[in-house]
């Protein structure tokens, strides 16, 4: 087993793309003709972005839209970086909303939350030294 890629239903594949080059500075690798799917360069495992139209093609009871609901959803996406604080002022910058400014955790790492104008929670950390 590899984990592969995550998806991530949004309202508007492009601009989610274009937020997270942007904000993080993942390179695309591929948006489909139709605009509705989406990848980002961001090592070993893809992230990508779907429309909320295949989702509801795939899940036949539904899904919860993260950008409609006022609360992020119970999972985010972990992002590794030296200088939280520059990363997270640039994600501000480019739209995102503050959840929890950079703060230095008991273990060591510096951590902070952010959420994209698509409504994907991510988490900007320092390297976990071990």
């Amino acid at each position: 087993m590899k984990f592969a890629y995550t998806i991530v239903y949004v309202p508007d594949v492009s601009a989610s793309l274009q937020f997270f080059e942007n904000a993080f500075g993942f390179t695309r690798r591929f948006l489909h003709e139709s605009g509705t799917y989406g990848e980002l360069e961001t090592g070993s495992t893809t992230l990508s972005f779907a429309a909320h139209e295949l989702g509801e093609m795939n899940f036949s009871g539904g899904h919860i839209e993260a950008h409609a609901s006022r609360q992020p959803l119970g999972m985010e996406l972990g992002f590794v970086t030296d200088n939280v604080t520059v990363a997270h002022a640039k994600a501000l910058a480019e739209g995102a909303i503050e959840l929890s400014p950079p703060s230095a955790k008991p273990w060591g790492q510096v951590v902070s939350y952010v959420r994209c104008p698509d409504g994907t929670l991510v988490e900007l950390c320092t390297p976990i030294q071990g």
